[in-house]
């Protein structure tokens, strides 16, 4: 099926599973803008979709801050067009068990992960309005629902972007525009492989799974492509778990 030519924003993008989604994306025919929180990450992703035939570029987006999120939607408008498709996929981790937790933890994990999908959606939805068409997906986490030992933070953050997703989702579907999210398991970004202290976690995750191997980026990538399209125009304020069958509900 030829798809439409429209703009896919996708934070945090430089890595793992963000860059994972910008590629396909990009291969869809899409426009792609893909965010890096620095100068340097954002030149890696605009080299990456060059070196790709991706039309598109890479930009410098602090997901925790409305001005650079209003100047990056102003330039990304002048150049390309208004976003249509939205992945929000930045996000951190400051792990901890919640007796040591500091406070700056929890806020910096909430800012990152939660406040910034209020942030960057809002921003996004006067062009998806206008278009009559938006897609917004959201990279949640199956610890949104299973918990995690020192997670505390992450978990929260993660359970109220699906929350707000499904509120979202009431407010917009008349306009043309869906709102759902994908649940990964853990999964192999460079953030993980190589690194000794995920090495106990990332051998119990494969146990548990009824497909017995490691989740990786590309695992995502077809219900990505299926919430961005116009393949899913009746599916909105949904979660879908992809992590190999480790959390069946």
């Amino acid at each position: 099926m030829t798809q439409e030519k429209r703009v896919a924003l996708v934070t945090g993008a430089s890595r793992g599973i963000g860059r994972a989604i910008a590629h396909e994306l990009g291969r869809q025919g899409r426009i792609v803008i893909g965010t890096a929180t620095s100068d340097a990450g954002a030149e890696k992703i605009d080299a990456d979709l060059k070196a790709n035939g991706i039309e598109g570029a890479g930009m410098c987006l602090n997901v925790t801050d409305q001005a650079s999120i209003d100047e990056v939607l102003k330039t990304i408008g002048e150049r390309f067009g208004a976003p249509t498709i939205l992945v929000n996929n930045a996000g951190i981790t400051r792990d901890n068990l919640l007796m040591r937790m500091k406070e700056e933890e929890w806020d910096s994990v909430m800012d990152t992960n939660l406040k910034s999908v209020y942030r960057v959606s809002k921003a996004c939805l006067r062009g998806m309005t206008k278009a009559r068409f938006g897609r917004i997906v959201s990279i949640s986490s199956v610890v949104a629902t299973m918990g995690n030992l020192g997670q505390a933070n992450y978990a929260a953050a993660k359970a109220g972007m699906e929350g707000f997703s499904r509120a979202l989702a009431r407010e917009v579907g008349d306009d043309g525009i869906t709102v759902n999210c994908i649940a990964p398991g853990l999964t192999m970004s460079e953030k993980v492989v190589g690194d000794p202290q995920w090495d106990a976690v990332k051998d119990g995750n494969t146990a548990t799974r009824a497909i017995k191997r490691e989740q990786m980026p590309e695992d995502l990538i077809g219900t990505l492509v299926f919430f961005s399209s116009s393949d899913s125009d009746f599916i909105t304020g949904q979660t879908l778990v992809v992590d190999g069958g480790s959390a069946m509900h």
